[in-house]
């Protein structure tokens, strides 16, 4: 029996490239059925991540246009990774296979074909990691492969160069459920549900159209939430470094104390002042850190939704229907 196939589309303001990328998803899935990989019930299942401008519009007419393509939209901006999981949450119950990808265009399209031939061939989660960083310029390049070694080197397990373009089968996304988190860094706690698992390499391209809405800002709080949502190594690193900071302290009070004994002692306002701005700084530094975590512990134990629906597509063809 040929799986079902959702391609999960999160959007956010794309009201300019939706309408060119939205056929090559089409045309994508059609392909596919073509070739007897999957099922004519596949679809592609964008969602609406609290659009301000004619997103969701042109989804509703997508949908209404041709049965392949389906909407849900959530009640207010919630970010990416939220977005991301809303579809696959939404999807989990309705096929076999989803394909999250950017709605861009950057990612290659083409390499859909490697990851459903590695479904096929036994992996439940095939990831899309890019070939090669030539297309993006030095300061991008330096800090995405920073990103990752920095995340690997705190102990989340990620896949390098991996973003959130990957397939997952359904009894994965099953299991996937079961974790709670508010805080979301799909790209780490997927490798943690485990099963048999890939890579596919492919070519990163330009923008189709419209600008980017992951600046530098936007990828740094990612990099927090990938850290503290996976791994405690910073409070470990702040106990090792204060350790040494009571231990170099420990050291400077019992010089002092032998040059006062010896009459040696001469008062200096510079060397004291150095030492409280760096005992001073390492602690605000420290309570960052463990500020951090408190705060998302605070929202943890809240238990608040990860995303709400508003509006699907095919409900809203349903009412229509029945008036």
């Amino acid at each position: 029996m040929k799986p079902i196939l959702y391609i999960v589309v999160p959007c956010y303001n794309e009201q300019e490239v939706l309408p060119i990328t939205a056929p090559l998803f089409l045309e994508k899935l059609q392909t596919l059925r073509d070739l007897g990989k999957i099922s004519d019930e596949s679809r592609v299942l964008f969602v609406n991540d609290g659009s301000r401008d004619r997103t969701w519009e042109i989804i509703r007419g997508l949908a209404a246009s041709d049965p392949h393509y389906l909407g849900i939209a959530q009640s207010r901006n919630r970010g990416h990774q939220n977005a991301v999981l809303a579809g696959l949450m939404e999807a989990m119950d309705r096929c076999d296979i989803t394909i999250s990808i950017d709605c861009d265009g950057q990612d290659d399209i083409d390499a859909m074909d490697k990851m459903v031939d590695a479904y096929l061939d036994g992996c439940d989660v095939v990831y899309g990691v890019r070939a090669s960083r030539r297309t993006d310029t030095f300061f991008k390049r330096f800090t995405a492969q920073s990103f990752y070694k920095f995340l690997a080197a705190m102990g989340a397990e990620v896949v390098y160069n991996h973003a959130d373009y990957r397939l997952i089968s359904a009894r994965v996304l099953r299991e996937f459920s079961n974790f709670r988190e508010v805080n979301l860094f799909l790209r780490g706690l997927v490798p943690l549900v485990g099963f048999k698992s890939t890579t596919v390499t492919y070519d990163r391209a330009e923008r189709l159209a419209g600008e980017s809405h992951y600046p530098l800002r936007k990828m740094i709080a990612l990099a927090v939430d990938g850290i503290t949502s996976l791994s405690v190594k910073p409070l470990q690193l702040i106990t090792g470094f204060g350790l040494i900071v009571a231990l170099v302290s420990f050291l400077g009070v019992v010089w002092a104390l032998i040059t006062a004994l010896c009459g040696k002692s001469v008062a200096g306002w510079a060397s004291m002042t150095c030492i409280v701005c760096f005992v001073s700084g390492v602690q605000l530094i420290c309570l960052g850190i463990i500020g951090e975590y408190v705060g998302k512990i605070y929202l943890e134990t809240k238990q608040r939704p990860r995303y709400i629906i508003s509006e699907r597509t095919w409900e809203a063809e349903n009412t229509e229907h029945k008036s």
